[in-house]
C-alpha cells in the first residue's frame, strides 16, 4: 500500500484585482516613474473587481460537494491575499473555524527592494545599470538591492512543501498568494528548469483568481505523485461573467 505524504488535492490561485494592480496599469500608460499608491505593497486591498473575482471563485469552490471543498486554507500575509481567501471561503459557505486557516509569510509576494513602485520607465530611467544587469543575468536569478530573486521565492516554497507534505497528507490544500507564488509552485511540483518556467511567465501573466491544481495519483511513481490538473483554470470567473485580469504584479519589471 502506498504511503501518502501529499495532499490529496492542491489548488494554488492568484489573489484578486487588486488597487496596485488598476494603479500599475495607469502609471505605465502615462509613463510615470512611479506608481501613484499610498499603501505599502504588503497593505494594498483588493479593488472591486478583485472582491467581484474572489466571490465568484468561491461559488465554485462551494458548487463542490462538502468532503471535496478545500479543508485547508494556505494564504499569504498580503491583505489582497487575506481579502480574496476570506471572501472566496465566505461565498462558499465555509465557515473558517471548521477548517486550518493558516496565513503564512513564506507565501508573501517577491520582494522587490530599491525596484518597489517603479514602472518598467522609472526602473530604465533611474537605475540604468541595474535594467542593464537584469538583462545580462535573466529573471530567475536577478536580485535588485533589498529584493528576491525568483530563486529566493523558490527557495522558502520549497520550505514550504515541506510543511505540507508533513502537516497536511490527504487533505484538500487551497493556497492563495500571488503571479510569481503560482509560477515558482509550478517549478517545484512540475519539476521543470529556468528556461521552461520563464517560457511560461513570458508567454501570459497569470489571471487573477485562476486555479492552478494538483492531484495525487498513487500509481504515478514508487509513492505516488501530485500530477496537474487545471493550470490558470479561469471556468469560475467565466461561469459568472465576472471579468477577466491579468495585470502583472507590481512593479512592472519587463519580461524576459
Amino acid at each position: 500500500m502506498v504511503e501518502q505524504k501529499w495532499p490529496q488535492h492542491i489548488w494554488i490561485v492568484r489573489h484578486g484585482q487588486s488597487a496596485g494592480n488598476v494603479a500599475r496599469d495607469q502609471a505605465e500608460a502615462a509613463r510615470k516613474i512611479l506608481i501613484d499608491i499610498a499603501h505599502r505593497d504588503m497593505d494594498v486591498p483588493l479593488s472591486d473587481l478583485g472582491r467581484q473575482q474572489a466571490q465568484a471563485l468561491g461559488r465554485w469552490f462551494g458548487a463542490m460537494p462538502v468532503d471535496q471543498r478545500p479543508s485547508v486554507v494556505l494564504c499569504s500575509s498580503y491583505v489582497r491575499a487575506q481579502e480574496t481567501a476570506q471572501i472566496a471561503l465566505e461565498a462558499a459557505g465555509v465557515d473558517i473555524d471548521d477548517i486550518v486557516f493558516q496565513v503564512d509569510e513564506r507565501l508573501r509576494e517577491k520582494e522587490f527592494g530599491i525596484l518597489d513602485r517603479l514602472t518598467t520607465y522609472g526602473i530604465r530611467h533611474k537605475y540604468p545599470e541595474l535594467s542593464e544587469q537584469r538583462g545580462h543575468v535573466g529573471k530567475f536569478y536577478f536580485r535588485p538591492p533589498g529584493g528576491e530573486s525568483w530563486c529566493d521565492v523558490i527557495l522558502r516554497l520549497r520550505s514550504v512543501l515541506d510543511t505540507i507534505s508533513r502537516e497536511y497528507r490527504r487533505e484538500r490544500v487551497l493556497i492563495v498568494g500571488h503571479q510569481v507564488i503560482v509560477n515558482c509552485f509550478r517549478y517545484l511540483l512540475e519539476r521543470l528548469d529556468e528556461r521552461a518556467i520563464l517560457e511560461i511567465d513570458r508567454a501570459a501573466d497569470v489571471p487573477n483568481c485562476s486555479v492552478t491544481s494538483y492531484e495525487f495519483d498513487p500509481a504515478r511513481g514508487k509513492h505516488g505523485k501530485l500530477v496537474p490538473r487545471l493550470v490558470n483554470f479561469l471556468a469560475p470567473l467565466q461561469e459568472t461573467g465576472t471579468p477577466v485580469t491579468a495585470e502583472p504584479d507590481m512593479p512592472a519589471a519587463p519580461k524576459s
